[in-house]
Order: C-alpha cells, then sequence, then structure tokens
C-alpha cells in the first residue's frame, strides 16, 4: 500500500457525594416508589444483607430503585432501603445513578478527553467568514493512520480580509493500550487511549497574503486535489467572489451604499 505524504512533519515544515444531613434546602422532589410489601423490617434486612452493596442490589431487584448507601450509618442505611421497599418517600441525597451490579473495579478505565486547542488569536472575528470548505479526504496526522491510508476531517475557513485557516475536526477514536488479567483470568486493556487529532483554528494565509509553514504544505496538497482544470485550492478554499448587490447593478456610481 502506498503511503501517504506527510504534511503535518513539522521537520518538513522546520465528585463529591452527598452528606447524610443536608444544610441547603433541596429543589429536587423526593421519589416515591409503587408500594411493594410492608413485610419487610429492619431485623430482616440487616440479617439478609450485611453490606451496603447486596442491600442496593436487593432494593434495585425488588423496586428498580438505585440507592448509595455506602458509608451511611446503619441504621440509617437500612432504614432507607425498608422505606423504598414499602413505597415510602425517599430524600433523594440517597439516590444513585449507577447499576449496583456493575463493579468499577473491573471496568477498563478511559483516558480523559483533552480540550480542543485553542484557536489562533491573529484570525479575524468569526463574523467576518467568507467561505467554508469541508474535505475528509486530508491524510492523517498520526503516522500508524496515515500509512493505512486513514483521512482526517478538515475545515478550511477563508476571511473576508483575505485570511485563511484549517482546523482537524476528528475523527476520534479509542484504542486499547496494555494488557491486563482481571480477578476473573481474563485478559482486559489496562486503559482506552484517544487518537485525537483535532487542531482548533490555525492559520493557513495571513491578511499579507503570506503562507505559515503548515499552510504552503496544505496549499500543495490542495491544489494536488483537481476539480476540472483547476485545483480544490482555487476554486474552494482561496475562492474571490463579491456579494450580489441589487442597487450596484442599477447604479454602480454610488459608493455609500458599499460593495
Amino acid at each position: 500500500m502506498t503511503t501517504e505524504k506527510n504534511i503535518w512533519d513539522d521537520e518538513a515544515i522546520s465528585s463529591v457525594e452527598p452528606t447524610t444531613t443536608p444544610t441547603k434546602k433541596k429543589t429536587t422532589k423526593a421519589i416515591t416508589v409503587e408500594r411493594q410489601s410492608t413485610e419487610f423490617d429492619l431485623e430482616g434486612l440487616m440479617t439478609d444483607f450485611p453490606t451496603a452493596k447486596e442491600l442496593e442490589r436487593f432494593v434495585f431487584d425488588q423496586t428498580g430503585v438505585v440507592l448509595n448507601l455506602k458509608g451511611r450509618a446503619n441504621k440509617l442505611k437500612y432504614q432507607t432501603a425498608m422505606d423504598v421497599l414499602n413505597g415510602s418517600e425517599v430524600d433523594p441525597a440517597f439516590l444513585g445513578t449507577d447499576n449496583p451490579y456493575v463493579d468499577k473495579v473491573d471496568m477498563v478505565p478511559i483516558e480523559d478527553l483533552k480540550p480542543v486547542p485553542k484557536r489562533d488569536d491573529s484570525l479575524p472575528n468569526p463574523e467576518e467568514i467568507q467561505n467554508l470548505f469541508y474535505s475528509p479526504l486530508v491524510p492523517h496526522p498520526v503516522e500508524e493512520y496515515r500509512s493505512r491510508g486513514k483521512k482526517c476531517h478538515c475545515m478550511f475557513r477563508k476571511y473576508k480580509t483575505g485570511a485563511i485557516s484549517y482546523e482537524i475536526l476528528g475523527p476520534l477514536e479509542q484504542v486499547a493500550h496494555g494488557e491486563k488479567i482481571d480477578k476473573y483470568g481474563r485478559t482486559r486493556p489496562e486503559i482506552y487511549k484517544w487518537v485525537d487529532p483535532r487542531t482548533g483554528e490555525q492559520t493557513v494565509q495571513r491578511e499579507d497574503g503570506t503562507l505559515t509553514p503548515i499552510g504552503r504544505r496544505l496549499r500543495s496538497m490542495m491544489q494536488a486535489m483537481r476539480v476540472n482544470k483547476s485545483s480544490q485550492w482555487d476554486v474552494w478554499i482561496d475562492r474571490e467572489f463579491g456579494t450580489l448587490n441589487q442597487d450596484a447593478i442599477s447604479n454602480p456610481w454610488d459608493l455609500s451604499k458599499g460593495t
């Protein structure tokens, strides 16, 4: 397979858990579950479900309600569970969101996604954009992906001042890294990391018409992509056109009416 030319080569360029006694007035309404039974009591729950996890799972099985009981005082913990089972109102502070059967220890962690790089400060105000051109055919900046023929999604913007920018929008992809044996003897990844080619909006051509180093390479690439007898760069990116002004058609001499 032919390896894509690397236009991105720099060398070539040169939570806090809520407390049991909230101090603020709650705006969330208490949850009332459909009445299940009045036969549940504290002694029975404490005998059959000695841990918070077992108690949470039992309540979930019986009612579908997710509770957050870890770290609570025993009496409060079992009283809350009994209230849910018996159809009484429940303080939202004791409600959870995660399925109690899912053990986070067994889950493969996912690397935090980094924020999009900052937009180039030298670019004009976005309100000054003249035209946009989106291309899904730009070679991927990551060598491994580029060698496999992968492309990235690139947006070109031209401004009324003559400045031109590019921005890689994606795609984002999660990739498994490392191997680990879990408690069940199964092999799993140590972590999922992001392949994130996003660049934020960066300058290709300055307002004076000069090109940045990456701009020269991007222009060469886009000029090689033909549109009839011209190129994508000339036809879709560095295009010149004026806004149709109906008044100018009838009187082109009145400069007070704008261009």
